[in-house]
């Protein structure tokens, strides 16, 4: 399967049905359709072909989708690029997947024109937007060249469902960024796997938020069309925006990013708003503290599922769906399953191992290691075959994830192995110290991180922005932290800052905290 089938499937099915909604504008499948075999045709004219790279710089809107198809059904390889990077880090991955073709909105000019001289490689710039001042003949508006495309569907051509179809580069926290190759399988698999857990069918109305370069929402991009849902786009995340189209659109489901959640249930007009066409949220893309789960069950009324995945895995790996006979716990019960990591995805088979390589106990004690394999896992990285035999051994993907197992083949994560705090020769996992921080009543946001320590090697110490017209000490907070977990896992010291460092998907960035702490220290040192 590959995936221009499932938009073959949508506009078969449902040619006259809405398909997108984005900032005032509709369109059906059919008419979606054209846009893509338009596209198609345009980036034939341009020299595409089989296998060659293009790269989208874009928010959320209509024209992700459509090149995320557009490109998919000539065989072309898309290259979503996280739009908060800076010029150098974008020059370096257009230049790294030796992408042909951009394409981008005009907000992001001041991060392209510094490198101009850079992406030589790059023989056309697609501005999705006016206001562009043409400085090269590459220079094109989109919206101009796309009407000279001729509406009909392309010839086939022959695609595999091996041939990869998308290129998604890490963050780069651990080194240079890395190109994760997935495949016309990876992504399909994974598309139908959602549509049998989450039940997702064309009555299903998703509002696209997390970003689309980004895998926590972009896979929505395949599974809605596939059953011929509605996809309606919001470019940035505000809460308000967002709360106001659940309303106004009739919204039946998302997957959010943590923060996002949390900043919307603590939102001073979430209850102005209408929630009752939501049949479910998910949550992923990062741990989510118990807390903020009560508060969105609560708050919007809805069914909940944490979901946990990776890039490397298209993405989702678990999800925190209930079992049959675990809807029969009490409410407190019920909700203690649905906060934690999750079983295992239908398309995936997942192990947690010692160091040793054993399973871990089911006891929600020991501590091990995710690992993943399937039809949903990347075949490696791009042009990195070393880092591809580091991370994937004997059909393994090793996740870098440590987690615990419940009886019931639930996982939870504790931490990210190199998130894990040694202090004093005991393990603290940052989660767990976080979700107790979550339960304080003037906490908006935190994050917790190992800090150097003369005497323990490492201190908990715990960062934290305070919800508006809120107070609390340092002091207060530590005792609070005291009251709730064992001593030496409490922060021994506290840190109030106005926001927390983030990347492009909405994640809170522990590597930013933990070397604002640690390049101080080792100038000391040396």
């Amino acid at each position: 399967m590959i995936l221009t089938e499932t938009l073959k499937k949508a506009s078969k099915l449902f040619p006259q049905k809405e398909a997108i909604v984005c900032g005032g504008r509709r369109w059906t499948y059919q008419e979606f359709h054209q846009r893509i075999n338009r596209l198609s045709h345009l980036l034939k004219g341009f020299g595409i072909e089989k296998d060659d790279k293009v790269a989208v710089l874009l928010p959320n809107c209509h024209y992700f989708l459509e090149v995320y198809y557009g490109i998919a059904q000539i065989g072309a390889i898309s290259v979503p690029i996280n739009t908060r990077l800076s010029p150098g880090e974008i020059a370096f991955i257009l230049q790294d997947s030796e992408s042909k073709i951009l394409i981008l909105d005009p907000v992001y000019q001041k991060q392209v024109d510094p490198i101009r001289e850079k992406i030589v490689g790059i023989k056309k710039i697609l501005w999705t937007g006016d206001g562009i001042v043409s400085k090269e003949d590459r220079d094109l508006h989109y919206e101009k060249v796309l009407e000279k495309g001729d509406p009909c569907p392309p010839p086939e051509i022959s695609i595999h469902d091996e041939d990869v179809a998308q290129i998604y580069y890490t963050s780069g926290t651990t080194g240079r960024p890395k190109g994760v190759m997935l495949s016309h399988k990876n992504v399909t698999t994974h598309a139908l796997g959602t549509i049998a857990e989450i039940h997702l069918t064309d009555q299903d109305v998703w509002i696209h938020v997390a970003p689309l370069f980004h895998l926590a929402d972009a896979w929505a991009t395949w599974a809605i069309t596939w059953v011929g849902g509605t996809h309606v786009l919001v470019r940035e995340f505000d809460p308000k925006t967002v709360l106001e189209t659940i309303e106004k659109e009739r919204v039946t489901l998302t997957n959010l990013i943590p923060t996002m959640l949390n900043l919307m249930v603590n939102d001073p007009d979430v209850g102005k708003y209408d929630y009752s066409s939501l049949r479910v949220l998910l949550s992923g893309g990062a741990p989510i503290a118990p807390e903020v789960v009560k508060k969105i069950v609560q708050t919007f009324k809805c069914d909940y599922i944490q979901t946990y995945g990776m890039t490397e895995t298209s993405p989702y790996l678990t999800l925190s769906l209930l079992k049959g006979h675990l809807k029969k716990l009490d409410e407190t019960e019920q909700l203690r399953f649905k906060s934690k990591t999750g079983r295992e995805f239908i398309g995936v088979e997942l192990k947690v191992v010692n160091d040793r390589g054993e399973e871990i106990k089911k006891d929600e004690k020991e501590v091990g290691e995710i690992i993943v394999r399937g039809d949903i896992v990347t075949r490696g990285y791009w042009r990195l075959p070393e880092e591809t035999a580091k991370a994937i051994k004997n059909g393994w993907l090793y996740t870098g994830d440590m987690a615990v197992m419940d009886e019931e083949g639930y996982v939870t994560i504790v931490d990210r192995k190199k998130d894990m705090i040694l202090t004093g020769g005991e393990n603290v996992y940052s989660t767990e110290v976080e979700n107790v921080l979550y339960m304080h009543p003037a906490i908006l946001e935190c994050a917790v991180v190992g800090v150097p320590d003369e005497k323990w090697g490492e201190a908990v110490k715990g960062i934290v922005v305070l919800k508006q017209g809120q107070t609390a000490t340092e002091q207060e907070i530590i005792r609070f932290c005291k009251d709730r977990i064992a001593h030496y896992k409490a922060p021994k010291s506290i840190d109030f800052i106005e926001a927390l460092p983030k990347t492009g998907s909405g994640k809170i960035q522990k590597k930013e905290l933990r070397d604002r702490y640690w390049k101080g220290y080792e100038k000391k040192v040396h």
